[in-house]
């Protein structure tokens, strides 16, 4: 964000002030902090970006509100579909934007991906198939802390959600699930679910335990589209599109766009500011992220039941 056209990063708050010094002296931010009360005070903040743990999303994105700054809160933005929902009194009681941390949103590989959907250059959409995994076992780090909102399903799990709902455009009818969790930190640290659409079906697995990998495939009737590096590419290098058109499952029909270079981060805080200055919708306002939820909240209950789950 330091980096954006839109945006300055004028103050960093950590709850020890020494932490927050050594930050700021290391990324060259002006002001430090030493609580989050004292940043939210300052008369000369606009906004704020809320990267806490997730169980702290939502209590300090309403405090940040109510401060009169507008809210750029990362994923996801609660623990449950319930929690989201308050935001919609506080927006409309503050009139701040409160928008969600998926950074993909505003990255050039996902906005060819939604122009060759629209264009039905791989037919209808039917099927998406994604993997999110990396290994982490640390049991001091918060995404192993179940209290504190970890596990893979929350962490990375919500990426394949998210873009499997605007791939199809809606929500899923119905989901089904199996979660393998950890004994000692009670995370799940491997998850695997079925959501099913009216016009198609989308399968994943998220693991916090496996092998670092990213991938995603949406197949239609006529063709496929694969990202190689969907949630994470790297800002130094362009990113490629595999288009195949022809279904030669040796390649012959496989054409490849070049995305150039750029950081998701930068273009996300640019957007943010954008529809703050304007008036706009957000990239992904509160509604879209309740729904994210509500998907969530299914899949955990589908683990439980050993059943299909309604998302609600």
């Amino acid at each position: 964000m330091q980096r954006g056209q839109l945006t300055t990063v004028a103050a960093i708050a950590s709850r020890d002030l020494a932490k927050a010094q050594a930050a700021a002296a290391a990324l060259g931010i002006p002001t430090a902090y030493g609580s989050y009360e004292e940043l939210l005070a300052d008369p000369k903040i606009d906004a704020i970006y809320n990267p806490l743990p997730n169980h702290l999303h939502v209590p300090w994105t309403i405090k940040a509100a109510e401060a009169g700054k507008h809210v750029l809160c990362e994923k996801p933005l609660s623990l449950t579909p319930a929690e989201a929902e308050t935001l919609l009194a506080v927006r409309a009681r503050t009139g701040v934007k409160i928008g969600e941390a998926f950074m993909i949103r505003s990255h050039p590989q996902w906005l060819r991906v939604q122009e060759l959907l629209a264009q039905h250059r791989i037919g209808e959409l039917r099927s998406i198939t994604g993997y999110f995994s990396f290994f982490n076992n640390d049991p001091a780090n918060i995404r192993n802390q179940a209290e504190m909102g970890g596990g893979a399903l929350m962490d990375i799990g919500c990426y394949l959600i998210h873009a499997s709902r605007h791939a199809f455009g809606g929500m899923p009818t119905r989901v089904v699930s199996l979660i393998d969790r950890d004994p000692a930190m009670g995370i799940d640290r491997l998850t695997s679910a079925i959501l099913d659409f009216s016009g198609g079906q989308s399968i994943f697995t998220c693991s916090t335990q496996l092998v670092h990998h990213q991938r995603l495939h949406l197949l239609g009737a006529r063709g496929r589209i694969e990202l190689e590096i969907p949630w994470s590419p790297l800002n130094d290098r362009p990113g490629r599109i595999i288009i195949d058109s022809s279904g030669d499952l040796y390649g012959s029909g496989i054409t490849v766009e070049s995305v150039p270079a750029c950081d998701q981060y930068t273009l996300q805080g640019d957007a943010f500011a954008h529809a703050v200055f304007e008036n706009t919708e957000l990239p992904v306002p509160i509604e879209d992220a309740i729904k994210n939820m509500q998907v969530i909240d299914a899949i955990f209950r589908s683990a439980r039941s050993g059943q299909w789950e309604t998302p609600r």
